[in-house]
C-alpha cells in the first residue's frame, strides 16, 4: 500500500510530504516535479500570492542517483512568503498576539475553533488551507512518473466558471498548458475570464467545474468484492479531500440519471487487434467498481472559494458580537487549479490499486507481473 503525508502551515516556512511504499528503480525527474507544481500556479483568477511563490521541490530522502531506493521519500517545498508573516507564524511563546476572532462563512474557521476550543482561528486557517495542495500535487507529480512507465497518463480541463459552461472541445489536452484557463473552447473561454473580472471587481469568488482524465489504464484495478475496495469509491474520497470540491460524477453521471438503461450502458465488441473494447464511455471508465479499460473520467463540481474581498457577515467568537468575516489575500477562481490538484489524487488512487494488482518490491518486478497480466488477458 503507498500512502504519503503531508505537513506545515500555509504561511509557514514550508510544507512537507513523506511518501511511503513505492517499489525500488523509479526514475525521479526533479524537473517534472517543478512543472507539475507550476501547473497548479497558474490560471486566469489566481490572487498575489501565487507571484510570491515560486513552488519549487526540495529532496530529503528516499532517492539516491535519481531513483528511489524503496525507502519512505522526503520532499519539501519553501514558502517564500514566511518571510512576510515571521511575527505572526513565529515558534516562540508571546504574550500579545493580534487573533483572528471573525470566521468566514463557508470555511473551517468556526468549525475548526468549536472543535478544538481555539480563541483564535488563525491556528485553523493556516493548516486548512488550499496551500496544501501544492503538498499534493508534488506526490501526485512521483505517482505520475511512476505510472508513465506502464504509459498511463492524467489530464484535466475545465468545464464551467459559474454559469458558463463548454459545449465544444477545440483544443487538445497538449494544447491546455498555455491556456489561461485550461479550456477546451477558446470562444467560452473568453466569456468565462470576463466573469472572473466581473467577480474581482465586485470582491466576490466564482466555482466552476473540471474534468479530471486518466488515460492508458487497464481492466481489472479495484473490485466488487468490498465497499472500500470499490475504483469509483476510492476516487469519490480522494476527490472530496480536496478543498472546495463538493461533487463528483464517474463520467456525465447526472446526465445518465435521466436517460434510460439502453442509451447509458456502453455495448460491449471484440477483436483480435483490440481484444474487449467499448464504442462509448458513458460509464467514465468503471463498471461495478473496477477499471474496465477505457479513460477513467472524473468530473469535479468546485464551489466559490469562501474569502471575499467584500466579506460576509459572520459574528465574533469572543464577543458574539455582529462583525464581517476576516478578509485575507485570496484567489478569485481557483478550478484550473483543482484539475491540476484532481490529477495527483487520481494519479495517487491508480498507483494503490495498481500496486495491489501487479505489486513487488522493484519496478522491473511490477512490469513482469504487469506483462503476464496483459498477456492473459488478451
Amino acid at each position: 500500500m503507498v500512502r504519503f503525508l503531508t505537513s506545515g502551515e500555509s504561511h509557514g516556512k514550508g510544507l512537507t510530504i513523506i511518501i511511503e511504499g513505492l517499489p525500488v528503480d523509479i526514475l525521479v525527474d526533479v524537473n517534472f516535479i517543478n512543472n507539475e507544481l507550476l501547473r497548479r500556479q497558474r490560471g486566469y483568477g489566481r490572487g498575489r500570492r501565487m507571484a510570491i511563490e515560486k513552488d519549487q521541490i526540495e529532496i530529503l530522502s528516499g532517492i539516491r542517483h535519481g531513483r528511489t531506493i524503496g525507502a519512505p521519500i522526503t520532499l519539501f517545498i519553501v514558502n517564500r512568503d514566511y518571510e512576510n508573516w515571521k511575527e505572526v507564524m513565529t515558534l516562540e511563546p508571546r504574550a500579545n498576539i493580534t487573533r483572528v476572532t471573525a470566521p468566514r462563512p463557508g470555511h473551517a474557521d468556526l468549525s475548526g475553533a468549536l472543535k478544538y476550543g481555539l480563541d483564535d482561528i488563525r491556528d485553523v486557517s493556516e493548516r486548512a488551507s488550499a496551500r496544501e495542495t501544492a503538498s499534493r500535487v508534488a506526490a501526485g507529480a512521483v505517482f505520475k512518473l511512476f505510472l508513465k512507465t506502464f504509459r498511463i497518463e492524467f489530464y484535466s480541463h475545465t468545464i464551467g466558471i459559474g454559469n458558463i459552461v463548454i459545449n465544444k472541445r477545440i483544443r487538445k489536452y497538449s494544447q491546455l498548458d498555455n491556456s489561461p484557463l485550461r479550456c477546451m473552447d477558446p470562444k467560452k473561454e473568453k466569456e468565462m475570464m470576463k466573469l472572473i473580472d466581473r467577480a474581482k471587481a465586485d470582491g466576490n469568488s466564482l466555482g466552476g467545474l473540471c474534468e479530471v482524465v486518466g488515460t492508458g489504464i487497464c481492466p481489472g484495478l479495484g473490485d466488487y468484492t468490498h465497499y472500500d475496495k470499490r475504483l469509483d469509491a476510492k476516487i469519490g474520497h480522494a476527490m472530496l479531500s480536496i478543498p472546495s470540491v463538493k461533487g463528483v460524477e464517474i463520467g456525465p453521471a447526472f446526465e445518465n440519471a435521466r436517460l434510460f438503461g439502453s442509451a447509458v450502458h456502453d455495448e460491449i465488441f471484440y477483436n483480435k487487434k483490440k481484444g474487449f473494447y467499448r464504442e462509448t464511455n458513458r460509464a467514465g471508465g468503471i463498471e461495478g467498481g473496477v477499471s474496465n479499460g477505457e479513460d477513467i473520467i472524473v468530473r469535479l463540481a468546485i464551489k466559490p472559494i469562501p474569502t471575499l474581498g467584500r466579506p460576509l457577515h459572520s459574528v465574533d467568537i469572543l464577543s458574539r458580537q455582529e462583525k464581517f468575516a476576516q478578509k485575507e489575500r485570496a484567489d478569485v477562481c481557483v478550478v484550473p487549479a483543482v484539475g491540476v490538484i484532481g490529477e495527483a489524487m487520481l494519479a495517487f488512487v491508480i498507483t494503490n490499486v495498481f500496486l495491489e494488482k501487479f505489486g513487488g518490491d522493484s519496478l522491473d518486478e511490477i512490469k513482469s507481473n504487469y506483462r503476464q497480466y496483459l498477456s492473459r488477458i488478451k
